[in-house]
């Protein structure tokens, strides 16, 4: 029998995903007031499009994707998921999912500098963990469980950062404890065909868009150049979404949703269809009640070569409905990272300044921003008025880390 082959791009499949999502919303509500389970819109939908075999594969996609968001929620409402694995800080929000973890926002930062051969992070609350991800998450059992092992053989009286330590002292653990793996016992060395040792070269590599079919394995390579740390300093005088007032937080994104196209087979649809977004996002916690908010939080990204615009959204937090939008901006990067790279070691140089981004009606910033050597280090301070609201501002610093650091 001939097997039907459909050829897309992932706008395409994008575009499927939010009508059906649209659809399953609508047969949502159907089924609530007829007095069926909500759950039902699965069955409706597929009778629905049982003439388009591809849609219908789609809504059984969205139906095991919502199964999983479940699966993934249970597993963090586990006593020990409650706290970080590494400095036991309250409500992770973040997975390794390789590792099989949840870690706090700092402790993130770290393990996304140890490359995703080593700890791949994802947001539990922004990002989308494939059901292969999701199922090596439940199979290591949580934090404990995997405590018991990377922790097996941790020296008499060594102490453990906790939530407030120190960037230097969480990094040197999460590195001693996973990359080195110093507190395994000799017998329980993980050695694993994905985590060779890195080349000479500058650049990081690490396997994306992989398909999770066992029969098949396409990979993409996505490169990295360096890390950006940015620096969330404070907000001035932000636009009220509340009663008088609003609870914000900040989201960037840097990078863009990237297009696998394949051959997908639709009879063997689930197992061969993937859609990947290589888009990173990182975010601040919520300031209640507050608009001169102060975070002084640090976030990490990692920078490929086509690193393209930073971009950032404010939002007020809602309990019960959407988050209301707050303003927003795009950071242009390459001042910062062009003289980086013409400058090469930091820590050769004296302190001084190295380049500019220059203060233009097309952009937001409030004045000049200098790209300056500060103890051996690349930073960048900047006043960003926020785009397409009343009223906002917000002060940043940036800092370039080449990956040898």
């Amino acid at each position: 029998m001939n097997r039907t082959k459909v050829v897309f791009s992932g706008s395409l499949a994008w575009l499927l995903l939010l009508e059906l999502q649209f659809e399953r919303l609508l047969a949502s509500r159907m089924a609530m007031e007829l007095g069926r389970p909500s759950s039902d819109w699965t069955q409706a939908l597929c009778l629905k499009n049982r003439s388009n075999p591809f849609k219908a594969n789609l809504v059984l996609l969205i139906s095991m994707s919502l199964t999983g968001k479940r699966r993934l929620k249970d597993l963090l409402l586990q006593k020990d998921n409650q706290f970080c694995a590494d400095c036991n800080a309250p409500d992770p929000k973040w997975a390794s999912v390789n590792i099989g973890v949840f870690v706090c926002l700092k402790c993130c930062g770290v393990h996304r500098s140890l490359g995703a051969h080593i700890s791949k992070v994802l947001s539990v609350a922004l990002d989308e963990l494939s059901t292969d991800e999701i199922d090596s998450m439940i199979e290591v059992g949580g934090n404990s469980s995997a405590n018991s092992i990377y922790e097996a053989s941790i020296p008499e009286g060594f102490t453990k950062p906790g939530p407030d330590s120190s960037h230097d002292l969480r990094a040197k653990f999460i590195r001693s404890k996973y990359e080195h793996q110093e507190f395994l016992k000799s017998s329980l060395r993980i050695v694993s065909g994905k985590s060779n040792p890195p080349s000479s070269s500058s650049r990081g590599t690490v396997n994306d868009c992989r398909s999770t079919s066992g029969s098949k394995n396409l990979t993409r390579v996505v490169e990295f150049i360096g890390m950006l740390k940015v620096k969330v300093i404070k907000g001035t005088n932000l636009a009220i979404r509340d009663m008088m007032t609003s609870d914000p937080y900040v989201i960037f994104k840097l990078g863009q949703q990237v297009s696998c196209s394949q051959v997908v087979d639709v009879d063997n649809f689930l197992s061969e269809l993937t859609l990947v977004l290589q888009l990173q996002t990182v975010q601040t916690t919520v300031v209640k009640s507050n608009l001169n908010p102060v975070w002084n939080e640090e976030l990490m990204l990692s920078v490929t070569p086509q690193f393209g615009l930073l971009n950032l959204n404010v939002f007020d937090y809602d309990l019960f409905s959407a988050d209301d939008i707050m303003g927003e901006a795009d950071i242009d990067l390459q001042p910062l990272i062009t003289s980086a790279m013409s400058f090469g070691d930091a820590k050769m140089f004296d302190d001084m300044q190295i380049g500019k981004w220059m203060k233009s009606h097309d952009n937001a910033l409030i004045d000049d921003s200098a790209v300056n050597i500060v103890g051996g280090k690349i930073k960048q301070e900047m006043s960003i008025k926020l785009q397409n609201v009343e009223s906002g501002e917000l002060d940043l610093e940036l800092e370039w880390i080449p990956l040898e650091q």
